[in-house]
């Protein structure tokens, strides 16, 4: 049997400034999304594994828009840095203020991975992003 991993979290955006600032940059945000291929290269990210709220409160909004995703793969981790590069390319031309990347693994455990703006939140731009990862591991080591 192959070892599957499971990738999930979300994207959050705070939207700030005016009524037609907010809609725009939660336009921009769900036109990004589209964008994205249907099935690219492998590590896939591709638009079917994302999920887009509505602008409004009936739709998914009340005031943060949270994208979120989720995929399985076959042992993704050992492509993991290329997944985190097409990631962050897709990161870098949104607008968010906090991004989680949750990566369940067979071999390797439970890995948690956090993008945080450098300011109150991030704007489409090529500026380098910070991560945070943590580690935990079910079970005991054999």
């Amino acid at each position: 049997m192959d070892n599957e991993s499971i990738v999930y979290g979300c994207i959050k955006h705070l939207p700030f400034g005016s009524l037609q600032e907010r809609k725009a940059s939660c336009f921009h945000n769900r036109r990004a999304i589209r964008q994205l291929p249907q099935a690219d290269e492998w590590p896939f990210l591709c638009r079917e594994m994302f999920s887009v709220p509505g602008d409004d409160l009936m739709g998914g909004t009340f005031q943060t828009q949270v994208i979120h995703f989720g995929m399985s793969y076959r042992a993704v981790e050992y492509e993991w840095e290329h997944w985190v590069a097409k990631f962050e390319s897709l990161l870098k031309n949104m607008y968010w203020v906090n991004a989680v990347v949750h990566l369940e693994t067979e071999l390797s455990g439970f890995h948690t991975f956090v993008w945080d703006s450098a300011e109150v939140y991030h704007e489409p731009s090529d500026m380098p992003l910070r991560v945070r990862c943590e580690w935990a591991r079910e079970g005991a080591i054999s």
